[in-house]
C-alpha cells in the first residue's frame, strides 16, 4: 500500500484554520471577526470557534468562510494570531 501523498502539500506545521464572519455582543451590534486556531478538521474548528466566541461574551455569530492557511502571515494582527494558534490558542481578531 502506497502511503505517500499524491501532491507536494506535506504540512510541516499543524493545520491552522481561519474563520471569517461577524459576531454579536448585543442584538444588532455586530463586529467583523477573523478567528485563527488549530484543529484536526473543519467541524472541530467551527465548534471550537463558537465556544471561544461565547466565552468572550458574544451571543451569536455568522461564520461566512472557513479555510486553512497555506503560508505564515507577515502582517499584524494576523502574524501574532497565527503564532498564538500554533501555541494552542484560539486567536480572535476583532475589526471595529
Amino acid at each position: 500500500m502506497n502511503t505517500n501523498p499524491d501532491n507536494d502539500n506535506i504540512a510541516d506545521l499543524p493545520l491552522v484554520f481561519i474563520i471569517i464572519g461577524k459576531a454579536y455582543i448585543k442584538e444588532g451590534e455586530g463586529v467583523d471577526i477573523h478567528v485563527m486556531l488549530t484543529a484536526p478538521d473543519d467541524d472541530t474548528a467551527v465548534r471550537t470557534t463558537l465556544n471561544a466566541l461565547a466565552d468572550e461574551g458574544f451571543i451569536e455569530a455568522d461564520l461566512d468562510q472557513i479555510g486553512t492557511l497555506t503560508e505564515i502571515p507577515e502582517d499584524e494582527p494576523h502574524a501574532s494570531a497565527f503564532q498564538g494558534a500554533l501555541e494552542g490558542e484560539v486567536a480572535i481578531i476583532r475589526f471595529a
